[in-house]
């Protein structure tokens, strides 16, 4: 559109709103042929489309970004991390107050940067709270670290440590985490720099023995010494298109002094480690000591034993794993992560907000029918990822694989109005290779495709009809 000032105007334009002429109006904007609007009128738009609750006006129905200033309290992260992750009560727990610790950290500083140090005001230097968590595969870390970056609205980079090398060897190098982190604020850098970035794999950078090489360890030590660069706080350069491919362009600069660093691992074998310790500790009690009858070594080949292991992992363990000192020093908080077990992996295919079952169970209810799984057929899926070791990551799998052989074959005439039940023996025959039978259906007693003739003439559905595409 173009615009134009009344004075040039031959004095027979005038706006199709309110009806000044050219001279009468500070500026016409031409539409459409024959078609103008005055500025008096675009701001008059602008307030009915904008209105002022401060002056009666009805708020516009948006959501307001996130500040700092209203960083959620520990318990309302542990609310929000309940919603989706289900167990690890201590973890959600340990997470929810260093992140709840960071963020207050953040705003304190704001604080003190906006004003004068007051006479006698003594500079408390307040840490950081970098978080290492330690956790079989599919136990929560990623999903954990996903909704604290959702509920705190801040970006989030995920990357793998076993894709990092030393700057100038093949690989990933460290910058390219905090280009994803840049890339996750759509470049805004100030947004960046109090971001989450969560590093999964960590364990697998430990060095493979604890006697120093003389040679530079690409994939261990070397690694951890140039994430430590990042997780104490520098500024780095970032180039934007990642790599070093390109030398003539302008890098970034990004200080991630102010970032909250996730670190998390298996650790495989550190139970090992941690039982030899608790060992140790027995077999050379002070003289004067008894051994209580009742301590006993621990079973490493026992899972819940293992499990308590890990909760017992100190800082020491860690290092004799194969973590440098100055590494693991920078991760202050430490929480482990249990398996789940098959009655938990039954409660994160149902109860979690974006649970599995709920998300198929939606879709036959868009198609105008119903979806069931047995509790038979949900502790089978949940023992066939245990079986697997690979967690709650591991029901997605099962479950993508089975309804995908069902709804292959069934069609959406077969959906509609009916109840399709899915049963143990269709996940049993698909864990033993076997060709997947169709599922039981049982009929809901409403005729839903004469309801979408009625609801496409115009006419209201009945109330029976809404009744059963909600029933779940």
């Amino acid at each position: 559109m173009s615009s134009s000032g009344g004075s040039g105007q031959s004095g027979k334009e005038s706006c199709s709103f309110c009806g000044k002429q050219a001279h009468e109006a500070s500026r016409l904007i031409a539409g459409p042929p024959g078609l103008f609007i005055c500025a008096d009128c675009v701001d008059l738009c602008h307030v009915i489309i904008h209105p002022d609750p401060q002056q009666g006006g009805e708020a516009v129905a948006e959501t307001a970004p996130r500040t700092l200033d209203e960083v959620p309290s520990p318990r309302e992260l542990y609310s929000e991390l309940q919603r989706y992750v289900i167990g690890q009560e201590e973890a959600k727990r340990t997470l929810s107050v260093a992140v709840h610790l960071h963020y207050r950290r953040l705003v304190h500083l704001d604080a003190l940067a906006s004003r004068e140090k007051a006479e006698g005001e003594e500079d408390v230097q307040i840490e950081k709270s970098n978080i290492l968590m330690i956790g079989p595969t599919g136990s929560g870390k990623t999903l954990m670290a996903k909704t604290l970056a959702s509920v705190l609205d801040v970006p989030l980079a995920i990357g793998d440590a076993t894709t990092l090398t030393e700057a100038g060897y093949v690989g990933e190098d460290v910058e390219n985490l905090l280009l994803k982190l840049v890339m996750a604020a759509d470049y805004d850098m100030a947004k960046a720099e109090r971001g989450i970035i969560f590093i999964d794999e960590t364990d697998k950078v430990g060095k493979a023995t604890q006697n120093v090489s003389i040679t530079r360890d690409v994939s261990g030590e070397g690694v951890q010494q140039a994430l430590l660069k990042i997780l104490e706080g520098t500024v780095a350069n970032i180039p934007p298109q990642g790599g070093r491919k390109h030398p003539e362009q302008q890098y970034l600069q990004l200080d991630t002094t102010n970032i909250l660093f996730i670190c998390g691992g298996a650790f495989e074998g550190l139970p090992e480690v941690v039982a030899e310790r608790l060992n140790a500790r027995k077999v050379g009690f002070r003289p004067g000591e008894e051994k209580k009858e009742s301590e006993e070594l621990p079973d490493i080949e026992d899972p819940n034993e293992r499990a308590r292991l890990y909760g017992k992992v100190q800082v020491q363990d860690l290092i004799k794993f194969g973590m440098i000192p100055e590494f693991v020093g920078r991760l202050p908080v430490l929480t482990a992560l249990q398996p789940l077990d098959e009655e938990d992996l039954v409660k994160v295919l149902t109860e979690p907000r974006n649970a599995l079952v709920r998300q198929y169970q939606q879709f036959f209810q868009m198609e105008g029918g119903e979806l069931e799984f047995t509790p038979g057929a949900l502790r089978e899926i949940a023992r066939i990822a245990r079986e697997r070791g690979t967690g709650a990551r591991g029901l997605r799998s099962v479950v993508e694989d089975l309804m995908r052989d069902i709804l292959f074959e069934i069609s959406e005439d077969s959906i509609r109005g009916k109840k399709t039940i899915i049963d143990e023996s269709l996940v049993t025959a698909l864990d033993e290779d076997e060709t997947v039978p169709a599922p039981k259906t049982e009929d809901l007693g409403v005729d839903l495709s004469a309801n979408e003739d009625d609801r496409n003439d115009g006419a209201a559905p009945p109330a029976g009809d809404t009744a059963a595409r909600h029933q779940s």
